[in-house]
């Protein structure tokens, strides 16, 4: 989703932290409510049903709000939104999902899974790189402590509560395909409005994510009657909370915080992630874990720090802050 300079509107303080504080929760809460989801749904059916369901509901909102032509683009702009949306929720979330489903031992805890995913400013720094750009040495520095911090949280330790290689390696590809996602989205011919660029990126990575499952074979045999009422309230829950609140709540921080300040959910989400599996689904929080995920996290917010991107997100998610994670 390509975001329109942020404004120089004033906004209250208060107004502001709250929609930080929204951000920073919410997004930070998805990954537990991905864990929960998967308990017993099929991971990438129910990832479509979730961008689905919240891109019909921001496209009838719009309509609504707006007019008949709301959701009006040319081909370009629908052909690059498609893209984006594929590689942000169909590669990206979808990824994450699957890493995240399976037994102890296999799955990922999702505060890894956040701490994982907070790599991703520093992949849209090599990115940038190597498409000429020249960021600062500091930024470079960012860069190198993330991905050490990286190696110290997935190398084995042979002990309890390592983290599962293949499921880490997942995450990472997840976290390639986001910021290819979010470095493309700033470059490509997108929707000028980030809402209606939402819906056609959501639209996009549902029909994906669908495709995906059906090709799994994941709704063979399977019975929406077999879906606990826990695993329907956390799909309601990254729908909402996760997909139309947070993500409406950033928005509205590009206009009326500084990008700074708004970068910061980066690497405040995966320390939310962490506490919140940690508290109410006794996700283990070993040494290891700890260390690698404060270099990682250390690492994103020297890049954050040293990166003043023109553009918000854009995606940024842009120069360094990246766009906003669908979790």
């Amino acid at each position: 989703m390509s975001s329109p300079p942020a404004s120089a509107t004033p906004a209250r303080p208060g107004l502001i932290w709250t929609a930080l504080l929204l951000v920073y929760v919410l997004w930070g809460s998805t990954y537990l409510g991905i864990r929960i989801a998967v308990e017993s749904m099929p991971p990438l059916a129910s990832a479509a049903l979730r961008f689905a369901a919240a891109g019909l509901v921001l496209a009838v909102v719009l309509r609504l709000r707006r007019g008949p032509g709301a959701l009006r683009v040319d081909r370009r702009q629908l052909g690059s939104a498609a893209l984006v949306g594929v590689l942000l929720l169909a590669g990206g979330n979808g990824l994450v999902v699957l890493a995240e489903s399976g037994p102890p031992g296999v799955a990922v805890p999702s505060g890894i899974a956040a701490l994982l995913v907070a790599t991703v400013p520093l992949l849209v720094v090599l990115l940038r790189t190597a498409t000429g750009d020249r960021p600062r040495g500091w930024t470079f520095a960012g860069v190198t402590l993330g991905f050490l911090g990286l190696v110290l949280l997935v190398l084995p330790t042979g002990g309890t509560g390592a983290v599962p290689l293949a499921g880490a390696l997942t995450v990472v590809a997840a976290a390639t395909s986001w910021s290819i996602g979010s470095f493309l989205s700033g470059r490509l011919a997108m929707p000028a409005d980030p809402f209606v660029a939402t819906v056609y990126e959501m639209f996009a990575g549902a029909a994906a994510l669908a495709g995906f499952a059906l090709a799994r074979g994941e709704l063979q045999g399977f019975s929406a009657a077999e879906v606990s009422t826990r695993s329907w309230a956390a799909l309601a829950y990254l729908m909402v909370a996760g997909s139309l609140v947070a993500f409406t709540a950033y928005v509205w921080l590009l206009h009326h915080a500084p990008i700074s300040l708004v970068a910061t959910y980066a690497y405040v989400n995966p320390a939310v992630a962490v506490g919140l599996g940690a508290l109410l689904v006794a996700e283990p929080i070993t040494a290891q874990v700890l260390l690698g995920g404060a270099v990682i996290v250390a690492g994103v917010a020297l890049v954050v720090s040293t990166e003043r991107p023109r553009r918000p997100m854009a995606e940024t998610a842009d120069g360094t802050a990246t766009e906003p994670a669908h979790r």
